[in-house]
């Protein structure tokens, strides 16, 4: 292929406005989808009416969520669309209206009425600038001219206060995947597989070690220290000395290591396991309290990504065990050689936050300070005896408020720091790379060798050559010039459904399919 040929490529390829692409499909993707998703898993706003006697109980029930294009209120009052190079120039948000349905229900069971039901506006969403709720969408570049927009402008980013901000896209390790690797604890070398179990924005970390007497321990949020493997599985049902061998492994080896964790066992039972636990996560308190906190962190706590909708308590509680056993496999296999450590560095381990991802998190923790402030409302209007109403017990600026001053100062959900930052429009090169630039969760101040070096997985995804120098070095990335990031591929069902029509058995979640075989998906 010669110079030319190159060359029209190239053009024809950038042509379909593809070097802010990412943001615009993940920002829509959370515009169409994602915010109602968010909406749905709420649910419903509770409250403590109903606690006292002669009262009756009130909770709110959230329905569709909708949003309009960017609009700006006068002096006046009226409402005029608000066109991006105006809110430059007034210095204001280019954001739009969000409206969601409510519904005030009194009473329980069969005793249930609906006191006040209407659609109300919560709050502002700043609009990304070319995403489909962006009122220059489709517009010609000689309309684009007329109102002050530039036609070459590549977009991907928002207008707070009158700044442009575009967020980073943020690199992380890939979660719900089992990864096994060394660890110097205490000085001696142990096996350790970990994964990062994540659903609806809650991330735990579950470690199961193998410590230097060859006995497994496991690790999880709100449980300090360890829990031994085998007291854990059998809190989860899984409770025979053969069944927890058989779902670990059939090779004679691991076998071996397993009857040495089995002879080690304080419980034999389901009941004794539990009640071990319990003394663990509530040591003082009395023992119907501590059984009781017991299964709700294993529950709650405990590989949250196995949750799935529809699927019984006890069918989750032992595809957890089932998991746990392949993790403790894992560790095996790195102590007996038979695999080599995961590469955390591989980027087939790595996932990326892209605007769509990091604005969901923030709609969440939004969400939740809206239906913490409804609930406070709500408590306040039965207490001086007023008609509820929703109109009333929703205060719009607090979703505004929560939404806006994350992107203005970059201080996202998480602690996380520098998500956001001015675009940097020293020159239209300049635009280009912040848009497509990459950062990594880790410290700028440690050294982190392997991490900032050239990774062989990176070829044709992340440019090899346009880094920072100094303590960004290697942190700081920026996209391959022809890289398309895929998005959306969260449609799991869909892929469990493919596999299983092409053989695969013990898929958890997919009806006809034997789900007691490994959940390592």
């Amino acid at each position: 292929m010669n110079r030319q040929d190159r060359r029209s490529i190239s053009r024809e390829y950038f042509s379909k406005e593809r070097l802010a692409e990412h943001h615009y499909r993940s920002f829509n993707a959370f515009l169409t989808r994602g915010m109602q998703e968010v909406v749905d898993e709420k649910g419903t706003i509770d409250t403590d009416i109903g606690d006292k006697e002669d009262e009756e109980p009130v909770h709110v029930e959230l329905g569709d969520v909708r949003i309009v294009t960017p609009r700006v209120r006068e002096a006046d009052g009226s409402e005029e669309l608000l066109y991006p190079q105006e809110a430059r120039l007034r210095n204001i948000t280019y954001s739009a209206p969000v409206f969601m349905e409510m519904s005030i229900v009194k009473g329980e069971g069969d005793d249930e009425r609906v006191v006040d039901a209407t659609e109300t506006k919560v709050g502002r969403m700043p609009i990304m600038v070319g995403s489909e709720k962006c009122n220059i969408a489709g517009f010609s570049d000689e309309e684009l001219i007329e109102i002050g927009e530039d036609p070459a402008d590549p977009g991907g980013y928002f207008i707070v206060n009158g700044s442009e901000r575009v967020l980073m896209t943020s690199e992380d390790l890939a979660p719900n995947k089992i990864l096994a690797e060394y660890d110097t604890k205490y000085g001696d070398e142990i096996q350790v597989a970990k994964t990062f179990s994540q659903r609806r924005g809650y991330r735990a970390l579950v470690l199961v070690e193998r410590t230097r007497d060859g006995l497994l321990e496991v690790s999880f949020p709100s449980v300090s220290g360890s829990v031994n493997f085998v007291t854990l599985v059998r809190a989860l049902g899984l409770e025979s000395d053969e069944e927890i061998v058989h779902r670990v492994s059939d090779d004679p080896e691991i076998v071996k290591f397993m009857l040495e964790n089995l002879e080690e066992a304080d419980v034999q039972t389901e009941e004794e396991a539990i009640e071990t636990l319990g003394k663990r996560v509530a040591s003082g308190q009395g023992k119907n309290y501590q059984l009781k906190r017991a299964n709700y962190v294993i529950d709650r706590y405990l590989l949250p990504h196995l949750h799935e909708e529809g699927v019984e308590e006890e069918d989750v509680r032992i595809n957890k065990a089932y998991y746990l056993c392949r993790m403790a496999e894992a560790c095996f296999e790195l102590a007996l050689d038979r695999r080599e450590p995961d590469d955390k560095d591989h980027y087939a381990n790595k996932r990326l936050k892209v605007s769509g991802d990091l604005m969901t998190d923030l709609f969440r923790t939004a969400l939740n300070k809206l239906a913490r402030d409804v609930k406070y409302q709500l408590e306040r209007a039965n207490m001086r005896n007023r008609q509820l109403s929703v109109n009333t017990v929703v205060r719009s600026d607090v979703l505004t408020e929560r939404l806006e001053h994350p992107i203005a100062t970059g201080n996202w959900v998480g602690g996380r720091s520098g998500v956001s930052q001015l675009v940097d429009r020293t020159d239209f090169m300049g635009v280009l790379s912040h848009l497509r630039r990459l950062r990594s969760p880790l410290s700028r101040s440690q050294p982190h060798f392997e991490a900032r070096d050239l990774h062989a997985t990176q070829w044709g995804r992340i440019c090899p050559s346009e880094t920072p120098e100094g303590p960004n070095c290697g942190l700081v990335k920026n996209f391959a010039q022809a890289m398309e990031l895929s998005q959306n591929v969260e449609e799991e069902q869909d892929l469990k459904r493919e596999l299983a029509s092409m053989g695969v058995e013990g898929i958890p979640g997919i009806e006809g399919v034997d789900s007691a075989a490994s959940a390592d998906d």
